[in-house]
């Protein structure tokens, strides 16, 4: 219901710079001791809060359409547009099947994701001692928040460009 991800935004907002465990600068916070934590912060607060907030109030009008500024929005406006599952695009009609090939589709994300943010996290020498210093909470914690960050523009990528609804469709939970 549009719950989960903005609560996982706001506590990753609020989580991430505490895992940033540089030692200069411990006490301030400055761009120059604290780059990571502030970019994750910048991108985290204005991509995936501010910009989706002025989406939903100034583009997305009557019915979820999509209306670009200056377009009238016109509530009669008829638009056909299939919205279609993961499964139906290579054609898995089984329940237990789309599960399974939802569950596939949606590990192959997070380990994809997980290597992406990993070598993000080592790619400077500076990084990686400081990878090293984090306990094993820290960065599955890290890892975590900024692979379900990254998954809001993936799946607004999947719905507008491919009109993929759902990737993993259960009888309990879509995803």
């Amino acid at each position: 219901a549009g719950v989960v991800l903005p609560t996982l935004i706001i506590v990753g907002l609020m989580a991430i710079p505490y895992m940033d465990i540089n030692p200069l600068g411990n006490g301030y916070y400055t761009y120059k001791q604290r780059k990571f934590a502030i970019w994750a912060f910048c991108i985290g607060f204005i991509g995936l809060w501010v910009l989706m907030v002025i989406i939903g109030t100034f583009i997305r009008g009557p019915g979820w359409m999509w209306f670009w500024p200056g377009m009238t929005w016109d509530h009669n406006r008829l638009i056909f547009e299939v919205n279609r599952d993961l499964h139906d695009l290579v054609g898995i009609t089984s329940v237990v099947g789309k599960a399974i090939f939802g569950a596939i589709a949606v590990g192959a994300y997070f380990v994809l994701a997980g290597w992406g943010v990993h070598r993000i996290i080592t790619l400077t020498e500076f990084s990686r001692k400081v990878y090293q210093r984090m306990t094993l909470l820290q960065y599955l914690a890290l890892q975590f928040f900024l692979v379900m960050m990254m998954l809001l523009p993936v799946k607004i990528v999947l719905r507008l460009l491919f009109r993929i609804k759902y990737l993993w469709v259960t009888p309990w939970f879509n995803i």
